[in-house]
């Protein structure tokens, strides 16, 4: 498997994640270290029972999580006090003549953030992987609640 990414740019890998899926949307997902084992299933506004998780919810909560410890990163790095980050997050399957799309909304909520606000936001969007991996391929908005 070959890593995509910009030649010019070193890159130091620091951790990589194995997930086996069998049977695509109504499966598993179980990861190499037995850390995550799910059981996958449509949701009911896809036509499935709604019983079980599914990519959307899976693909949400990475990027909430990694968002929320950028934040966290990014007010340290510009030294703006950061108690407690809250990430709310979704994500919308979307569908168009071109294919399928995720359209993502992240509303933060962070204590002890002030008038640099902003500037934490745009650092933490440059810093997080997920932010980064789709930056180009889905819509993301940021709001500060």
């Amino acid at each position: 498997m070959s890593s995509i990414h910009h030649p010019e740019i070193p890159m130091k890998n620091l951790y990589t994640a194995h997930v086996q899926v069998t049977s695509g949307r109504d499966g598993t997902a179980t990861s190499s270290d037995g850390r995550l084992d799910l059981r996958l299933g449509f949701p009911k506004e896809l036509g499935g029972a709604g019983d079980a998780a599914n990519p959307e919810q899976l693909f949400v909560a990475g990027y909430a999580a990694c968002f929320a410890s950028s934040v966290k990163a990014a007010a340290a790095k510009l030294q703006v006090p950061a108690a407690a980050v809250r990430v709310d997050a979704s994500a919308t399957l979307s569908l168009r003549d071109d294919g399928s799309y995720l359209v993502s909304h992240v509303s933060l909520q962070v204590h002890g953030l002030s008038e640099r606000a902003d500037e934490v936001i745009a650092e933490a969007r440059r810093i997080c992987a997920y932010s980064n991996a789709t930056r180009g391929n889905t819509v993301t908005d940021v709001t500060l609640a």
